[in-house]
């Protein structure tokens, strides 16, 4: 038994599918399944229950399992130790971001980050909420860029700035000569959202102070995945939407035909965070990225202290 073997076997656990878990731990599938039977045949107990159509895992597995990541869970804290030891950003550091921050977040970093901590392998995943959670429970991350609160007790959250939202409506809106937008206006407009597995509709919606997505009308069925595709959407003059004020920020979302517009009601905003596992044994490093997060921001956003 070695470390391979367990990385191997909490893929499985994970995935429960022998192609995905091979395909994470970058080898091939024959490889991964005969070291998982090896390592059955070593313990003398069934790990999976398989069949042509399913994988399971056996009670007794399970338990292994959550050895399992106990142990690779200590041996990444002893490299985490030896690596913080020769500096706080040094080394490798795996950073999860959320779709409608990443591209416009990450760019103002990346340079900061070069000039300041020149030693520091930044690993960048960008992913929907859900899923970068997952990957940090499961030690594939080592922190996450949210904007959403962390919901479980061994996660802790470093807030690093409140986003304002901007609206976005097409020049010929009647909103256009209108100076002050108040939140019953925007109750009666035909707001576009993202897909659900985005956290930023939910927090459009409740910025709007919308029940529910609509259901009716040429957009209902409107799944989009960027920001860029819903402000095009309303340059055509389908509807209006509301991005968050970094996406604004140099131009990114310039688009003919679309006014960008900052809202002054208090509650139209998201806090963005830095979340991550409380045992995670580089915090100190965690805090000196939050500290050149905060140094690059705009003056669109409000940096938290």
């Amino acid at each position: 038994m070695n470390l391979r073997d367990l990385r191997y076997l909490i893929a499985l656990g994970d995935t429960l599918h022998f192609g995905q878990a091979a395909e994470r731990c970058f080898v091939s599938q024959p490889t991964l399944s005969g070291q998982i039977q090896k390592l059955e045949q070593e313990l003398g107990v069934a790990l999976f229950e398989r069949t042509n159509r399913s994988v399971r895992v056996t009670p007794i597995g399970l338990q292994i399992t959550g050895h399992a990541r106990q142990i690779l869970e200590q041996v990444d804290a002893i490299n985490a130790l030896a690596t913080g030891h020769k500096g706080p950003l040094t080394g490798p550091l795996r950073i999860g971001a959320i779709h409608t921050l990443s591209p416009y977040l990450l760019p103002l970093l990346m340079i900061e980050l070069r000039d300041r901590h020149p030693e520091l392998l930044l690993e960048i995943t960008e992913s929907t909420t859900d899923l970068l959670l997952q990957a940090l429970r499961e030690h594939r991350l080592d922190a996450a860029l949210l904007a959403t609160p962390p919901d479980r007790h061994d996660l802790e959250a470093i807030n690093l700035f409140e986003e304002p939202f901007w609206l976005a409506h097409p020049r010929d809106h009647a909103l256009y000569t209108q100076d002050d937008i108040r939140l019953e206006d925007l109750a009666e407009l035909d707001v576009l959202l993202l897909s659900q597995e985005h956290c930023l509709s939910e927090q459009v919606m409740a910025a709007c102070r919308l029940s529910e997505r609509p259901e009716t009308g040429p957009m209902a069925g409107l799944k989009a995945s960027s920001l860029e595709t819903l402000v095009q959407l309303v340059g055509m003059g389908i509807g209006v939407t509301l991005v968050p004020a970094l996406s604004v920020h140099a131009g990114r979302l310039a688009v003919s035909g679309v006014i960008l517009r900052e809202l002054q009601i208090p509650q139209a905003f998201r806090q963005v965070r830095l979340v991550y596992r409380t045992s995670f044994p580089r915090q100190a490093g965690l805090r000196l990225l939050s500290d050149n997060i905060r140094r690059v921001l705009p003056n669109t956003v409000r940096p938290s202290h």
